[in-house]
């Protein structure tokens, strides 16, 4: 439960938090720290004087929040997923640092899944394979294609950074 976490954020004391959501301090103070169990009224009610919703509410107090590097290094890959997006439904946003380098890719190193993906690379120069087409892309271009194209990422002569939407959902549409 994160009440007192937040309470002392807004630098509020337990008499302030308690009027604010119609309790007793002594009742508030048990509350925080775990010795009282609260009713859902009492919840919805600090939830509503904190402006907080009751998930943000209860919460749990870890790191979460932070998100951490996935690498796959025979990929060589290394992904933020900024999204929290569970399963193959909506679009997926992450940033990706490619290391692998572009040179002779055989068709069994070129994917193909239902949606769209775009990317903009933030740094570097990525080779996108597409189908037969080979394409440079630049700091500061983006792309968009079909995922139903066979399709792989690689970086250009040093390792390529990029911001990507995937969107599992999308119909298909004509490529870059």
């Amino acid at each position: 439960m994160r009440i007192r976490s937040l309470r002392k954020a807004r630098g509020w004391s337990l008499d302030n938090l308690a009027e604010r959501a119609g309790i007793s301090p002594s009742q508030l103070s048990r509350i925080e720290t775990g010795h009282r169990r609260l009713s859902l009224d009492q919840l919805t009610a600090i939830a509503e004087a904190l402006g907080k919703s009751l998930d943000e509410l209860v919460e749990s107090p870890d790191d979460s929040d932070v998100i951490r590097p996935e690498r796959d290094e025979r990929r060589g890959l290394t992904t933020w997923l900024l999204s929290k997006e569970d399963g193959p439904h909506g679009p997926t946003v992450g940033k990706m640092r490619i290391t692998d380098q572009a040179g002779d890719v055989s068709p069994d190193d070129l994917g193909v899944h239902p949606g769209r993906d775009w990317f903009t690379v933030l740094s570097g120069t990525l080779v996108l394979y597409l189908g037969e087409r080979v394409i440079r892309v630049e700091t500061g271009q983006a792309a968009s294609f079909s995922t139903m194209t066979p399709h792989a990422l690689r970086s250009d002569r040093g390792p390529a950074e990029i911001l990507i939407i995937l969107d599992h959902n999308s119909e298909p549409r004509s490529a870059v």
